[in-house]
This record gives C-alpha cells, structure tokens and sequence, in this order.
C-alpha cells in the first residue's frame, strides 16, 4: 500500500498573489500554458502575469490550448517555448491546459526528442519544473501525473505513459465565479466520478478512499448550485474546487476505470464534452458494483439509488449520443484488457453492454 502526491498544495484567498515568489523560485523565464479566453476573463493570467513581473521573471503566453489537446498542440507550444528561452512551465486553466502543461514540461525538457517521446516506454524523461493553477472544478489535474492527450492518428484521447505532477498547484475557488453555468456542471460531474471510480477500483486502497469519501462529502453539499436552486457563492466554488483536488489525489493513486475509457469514445467522435461522457455511465458502473461500495457511494453522495444518481447527472450534464456511438465505445472497451482490470468485478460484454444500456440520453 502506498500513498504518492509530490505537489506542494496551496489552498487560500489570492494565493497566486501571496506565494507569487513560490511561483518565480521555479525559473527565470515562464511558459504559461492556457486556453484561448478564460484565464483572461476569470483574473488567474493577469494574477499571474502580476506576480511574475514584481519578481522580475520574464514570460511568454501560449494561449492556444483547445478542449481535449492534441500532440500536435504540445508540439507547438514546445516550439515556441524552446525560441522564448522559457525554463519552467505554468499551467492555468481546467483540464485540459494542465493537462498540456505537463506534456510540454517533458518535451522542452528534451529539445531533440520527436511526439514519440509522451508515448515511449522505455524512456524516463526529465521535465521542466511545473506551477498549475486550476479554474475549473473537474479533472484534478494539479494534483495527478496524468496527461490525458487527444491522438487524432488512433482516433481517440490516451494518456501521456510519464507522470508529471507539478512542483506547486496554487487554488483558489474565485476563478470559477466566471465560469458558465455548464461548464461548472460538467466538470463537477467530471470530479465526482474521479471519486467514484478511484473508490470502487481494484487498486483502492484507505488512502485513495479517504481521498474519495471527503471529495464527496464535499460535493454532497454543493447539490443545490448544481441543481440551480442556489447561487455559486464563494464558499460553494471552493468546495467544488476542493472536491476536484480531493478526487485528483484518489485517481493519483488507482487511476480511472470503465466510464473514462467508454467516454474517450463519446468525446473524439460525438463531440461531447467529457465531464458529461463520462458521467454517462456512472449509474451503470456503480449498479454492477459490490452492495456495500454502492451503497456507501450512494449514501456520500446523498441519492437513495443509483437510478436518481444517473437521473441527476443526466439533468445536470446532459448527453444525446446513438446507440451506434455507444456500441462503438463498448467494442473499444472490450479490447482493452487493462482497462477492464482495474475494474474490481467481472467486466465482461454482459456488463459493458448493461452499463452502456443505461445511459439516460436528452435527445
């Protein structure tokens, strides 16, 4: 049993502003990764970009990170990284700009080194040092190695095999009071079932659960935003935030299980933002768990069954995709050996199907 999560976490009012020395003692001159307005608008660039000038640190924006980043984007921004003379990386944004952060952290650490590098094996390579800043409340990234890449030569998303955490995650729940009302929903969604898969996962261990089980305690008591019968106050956007947190640090420690890799499919080829794909399939994959890992997820979660947790998913984060589309995705499973064993029950086409079967669709 173990229990891994390097990241120096700092949780507080403006900690980008108080611990901006935290942020300069990584380089001279920052990579800051993010996506194309919302760092803008939420305050976290010009929090940043604030601290790095009091302290004399030179920066260059990459502000072209897309939903689901591809290898080709990585390639970029090493690129330009590499002409600026950036030696460290900062991360802001959700998901997907932490998520590139770290991959850009590899291959500007290793200037030679073709794409191939995020997905050798037998290489171990070191990486730039690494700030993330999250503003979103989903993925968790600030705290986990994983680097989720879309790779348009196989059709899907497929993780990064090194794992980068950054030396220092800086939260602070004011950025999501900006976020579309949506965009909060689904990756609430998403966060929840870090949480769900981490703690029925055949790799859970108490410490992962621990993690799980306040995320989504945590979570519980931010039912009524997500339902909009209540406003996001910001005691609300840092609980949200902290659950995030809280289901990184459980999949840190036994990765995602059956929804993520059925979502991957739902993602690359409907379109469909991934907190709502892989929300899909919760109900479906805790229905087919143990009686006392469903119902102790139930009862943290506050549902009285696993029909009224898909039924809240479905309102909160809707989906519409075809049961050709969800065929396809069960097919993609069902090759994959070592998804399906980090499942702690019999996965087999039966259940794939049945979880499947049961995604509540808005179409």
């Amino acid at each position: 049993m173990m229990f891994y999560m390097p990241t120096k976490v700092i949780y507080e009012p403006d900690c980008v502003i108080s611990h901006g020395r935290d942020i300069a003692a990584l380089g001279t001159h920052a990579l800051i990764v993010t996506g194309h307005n919302s760092s803008q608008k939420n305050g976290s660039l010009a929090d940043v970009t604030k601290v790095l000038d009091m302290n004399g640190v030179k920066y260059t924006v990459f502000n072209e990170t897309e939903e689901n980043p591809s290898v080709e984007t990585i390639m970029k921004a090493r690129d330009i990284g590499l002409t600026k003379g950036a030696d460290f990386v900062i991360g802001i944004g959700g998901g997907s700009a932490l998520d590139a952060s770290k991959a850009v952290s590899v291959m500007m650490k290793n200037p030679e080194s073709s794409w191939e590098l995020m997905y050798d094996n037998s290489a171990v390579p070191e990486h730039l040092p690494l700030a993330a800043v999250p503003t979103t409340c989903g993925t968790g990234s600030e705290v986990t190695g994983v680097a989720v890449l879309t790779r348009h030569d196989l059709k899907t998303k497929l993780s990064m095999v090194h794992k980068v955490f950054p030396d220092i995650a800086l939260c602070d729940g004011k950025y999501l009071l900006t976020a579309p009302k949506q965009l909060i929903a689904n990756t609430a969604v998403d966060a929840l079932s870090h949480m769900i898969e981490s703690y029925i996962n055949v790799s859970a261990s108490p410490f992962s659960r621990m993690c799980a089980e306040s995320g989504m305690k945590l979570w519980k008591s931010c039912k009524d935003f997500l339902t909009g019968d209540a406003p996001l106050d910001i005691d609300t956007a840092n609980d949200l935030l902290t659950a995030s947190t809280f289901g990184g640090m459980a999949i840190a420690q036994t990765g995602t299980s059956l929804p993520h890799a059925l979502s991957y499919t739902l993602t690359y080829e409907g379109g469909i933002p991934h907190g709502a794909a892989v929300g899909a399939f919760q109900s479906g994959y805790i229905r087919n768990a143990a009686p006392s890992d469903r119902e102790q997820v139930l009862s943290l979660t506050g549902f009285a069954d696993t029909d009224e947790l898909g039924k809240f998913i479905a309102d909160i984060s809707p989906v519409n995709v075809s049961a050709e589309l969800l065929e396809q995705a069960a097919e993609k499973l069902l090759c994959n050996p070592k998804k399906l064993a980090v499942c702690p029950y019999r996965a087999d086409a039966d259940i794939i199907h049945d979880i499947t079967g049961g995604v509540i669709c808005s179409g």
